[in-house]
């Protein structure tokens, strides 16, 4: 992977497992690739709650959020995130998910307004580019 020039915007993302998936290999997998890709990298750890997710995300001004779920609530914790930002006036921070999530239930992701989902073997160039597609699309804060 590349290291970013130095005047590239740098997005300032929160990883988070929510719910109570005992594993974070992928999760830390991610934000250190993020982090190496020139992105700020807020991890909260394990076992947390979408209200704890939400209320890091806007007490960090994230530009992002990525959710790694390998239990299978993804299609309640997801969802819980969206609407809490809502709630909290924070739509503007772009949710993008991965973890074991079968290919039948991202539509139904993507309609909730996750924008996007990685799986497991996903290059971590695709995440890194997607999300300098993105943000730099919705005018994120540019570090």
């Amino acid at each position: 992977m590349s290291v970013p020039e130095p005047d590239a915007p740098r997005w300032r993302i929160v990883v988070a497992k929510p719910g109570l998936d005992g594993h974070d290999r992928g999760a830390k997998v991610v934000a250190r690739g993020l982090r190496d890709a020139g992105m700020e990298v807020v991890y909260t750890g394990l076992h947390q709650t979408p209200a704890q997710i939400v209320a890091t995300a806007v007490q960090e001004d994230a530009d992002a959020i990525g959710l790694s779920v390998l239990s299978g609530a993804h299609l309640t914790v997801f969802p819980s995130v969206l609407r809490l930002l809502e709630e909290q006036g924070a739509s503007d921070i772009t949710v993008f998910g991965g973890g074991i999530i079968p290919e039948g239930d991202i539509p139904q992701l993507h309609e909730a307004g996750v924008a996007a989902v990685f799986t497991p073997g996903t290059p971590m160039r695709d995440i890194t580019e997607w999300l300098d597609r993105r943000l730099a699309g919705r005018g994120a804060t540019i570090l």
